[in-house]
Order: C-alpha cells, then sequence, then structure tokens
C-alpha cells in the first residue's frame, strides 16, 4: 500500500512503549544519510553527492513520547573493488541481520536498475524482517514520474516473491512525508523501554564524527578519482590549556590520509589554498557540532594503497 498523506494525530499514549533499529540500505548516492539526518532532526551522517561516502553504520536516535526509534545509516551495498569495499558490504549485511525493520532506499529520479535488483535479491532473503520502500528525492520529480517510479517498487518485490511491508514516498530535502516515514516504522519495532538516554542524538563517538566532518569537506570538488581515496583520523582533541573559563580552546590535531604521492597536490591545492577552505568549512561544522572554538591543526599524509592493505585498513579503523 502507497502511503501519500499524514494520519491523523494518534490519541494520548496509552499504548504500549517501543524502541528498536531500523537500518536505511540501498545503493550508493540513494538519499540515505540526507534522510537520517532529516528524520534525527540535526546531522549525524555526512552526506555528498559522492557515491559511497558513508564508510560505517551511523546510529541517529529519533525520540518520541510513545517510542525511541533507532536509525542505522549503512555504506551503500555495491560489487565491491577493493578489501575496503568487501568489508563495507559486510558491514551492511551485518546491520541488516540485526535490525526490527529494512528501510530500503531507492531515489524517484532513476529507473530501477541491477543495482538496485541486486539488494532486494538480499532483502528477499532476509523473510523475517518487515521491509519498508523508500522513494526519496520525490522533490526532483514530477507525479506522473513519481507513479511510474512507485508502480515499479512494488513489482520489484512481487518478482523476488516477497512484499513490502508499506511504500513511501519521501523528500528529505523539503521534508515531504518524513514524519510518516517515521510514524510508519516505530509500529514495526518491538514493545520496550528507551535504548538510550532522552535527548542523545547519535551514539557516535565525538571524535568519529569530528573525523567525518573534515572527510565531508575534503570530497567537495575533488575530481572523480579522488573520494575513495580519503580517509581521515582525528590523532588527539584536548582543551587548550591556561585557556579562561569563558574562552575555551579545544585543539583538534587530525590526519587527511590518501593512496598515492600524486594526490597531495589535488588535496593541499596551489598554495596550500584548498587545505585551508577543507579546514575553515570542517573548523565551523565541528564548532556547532561540540559547541566550543576549535584551534584545528590538519595534516595531508599518505598511506599507501589502504584500500587493499589489511594493516593499513585496521590502522584507519575498518
Amino acid at each position: 500500500m502507497v502511503r501519500m498523506s499524514e494520519p491523523s494525530p494518534a490519541p494520548a499514549p496509552a499504548v504500549p512503549h517501543r524502541s528498536g533499529f531500523a537500518c536505511f540500505v540501498g545503493r550508493p548516492n540513494a538519499g540515505k544519510s540526507t534522510l537520517t539526518n532529516a528524520l534525527v532532526g540535526t546531522k549525524v551522517a555526512i552526506t555528498s553527492n559522492r557515491p559511497q561516502t558513508t564508510r560505517h553504520t551511523v546510529r541517529g536516535i529519533v525520540h518520541r513520547p510513545e517510542a525511541q526509534l533507532v536509525l542505522v545509516d549503512t555504506p551503500g551495498l555495491h560489487k565491491p573493488r577493493t578489501l575496503l569495499g568487501e568489508r563495507l558490504n559486510d558491514v551492511v549485511r551485518t546491520t541488516w541481520a540485526e535490525v526490527d525493520a529494512i528501510g530500503f532506499c531507492l531515489p524517484a529520479d532513476q529507473k530501477l536498475g541491477p543495482g538496485d535488483r541486486y539488494i532486494a535479491k538480499e532483502l528477499a532473503e532476509s523473510r523475517k524482517t518487515p521491509k519498508v520502500a523508500v522513494v526519496t528525492k520525490t522533490d526532483l520529480v514530477d507525479s506522473k514520474t513519481l507513479a511510474g517510479q512507485l508502480l515499479a517498487v512494488d513489482r520489484l518485490a512481487a518478482e523476488l516473491g516477497f512484499e513490502w511491508a508499506e511504500i513511501v514516498p519521501v523528500s528529505a530535502v523539503d521534508g515531504s512525508q518524513v514524519q510518516l516515514l517515521a510514524d510508519l516504522l516505530v509500529p514495526l519495532l518491538p514493545e520496550g523501554p528507551p535504548l538510550y538516554p532522552d535527548g542523545d542524538l547519535t551514539d557516535e563517538p565525538e571524535q568519529v564524527m569530528v573525523a567525518e566532518l573534515i572527510r565531508e569537506a575534503a570530497l567537495e570538488g575533488v575530481r572523480d578519482e579522488l573520494p575513495h581515496s580519503i580517509a581521515v583520523v582525528v590523532e588527539e582533541m584536548t582543551p587548550r590549556e591556561g585557556r579562561p573559563a569563558d574562552r575555551p580552546l579545544l585543539d583538534v590535531f587530525a590526519n587527511i590520509f590518501l593512496e598515492r604521492p600524486s594526490q597531495k597536490g589535488i588535496v593541499i591545492g596551489p598554495k596550500g589554498q584548498r587545505l585551508k577552505d577543507v579546514g575553515s568549512r570542517s573548523r565551523t561544522q565541528i564548532e556547532a557540532l561540540l559547541g566550543t572554538p576549535v584551534y584545528l591543526d590538519l595534516h595531508v599524509k599518505i598511506a599507501k594503497d589502504w584500500q587493499r592493505d589489511p594493516k593499513q585498513l585496521r590502522r584507519l579503523g575498518f
């Protein structure tokens, strides 16, 4: 059943409290991270128009009087060409096995392709977990195109022998039907008390979030071959000593790792201007995240062919 309008307001909660996990899956660049951020109401996952931006599971927490919905944003499932790609796919499949509901994100502005069918076939094997088809990016298409995509999504499940629990068209950009999606995911969760304290929006360690914000800034405007070669590690985050209590400063030391020396010039830019821009953009985001002024010390280093090297992957946190 396709849902197109907001449900009527629920009566005062005499209903049992529900809590649990739902993950968003889909091929790279299907809008999973943008949707996670829209539902949580703040930025917990980095976004980029580059495919495969997300490299680990990010948990965003949606608090409601009657429920706590923990959203797990996963890397895009794809045909791996490196050891990193294989490990990202393993992360996705492990997550599917542990959640209470799966949201399969399919962009409204792109016809269903082999990548979507590949994921849908794998989802068909996961018989017990309810699956919601989330048709994303509806702000990019007209109503006729959207209707055609909704029918194609419905047929996809029928061809593979399973049923969607719901089919929901949404736009994370203009907010259309985002709350409806949460309304439809909550009943799929088991009854239980909250899993996280009230007010928590993510369980991501601050250092990981800071590293991700730097990587997001570094991804902007780079050549097509570079995004997957960039990794960021925050080595240290310490309050500056001797500062007055009303003027604190946090020192953040981070390294941007690339795979080849030839990539260094691309990230640093002429006279270091690109790296300065990366530092400036990411510092603004880090200060907003942590609520304190930040001194950001960035260095670019080479970790040769790290995407294919098990030792380097471990060192970089994969």
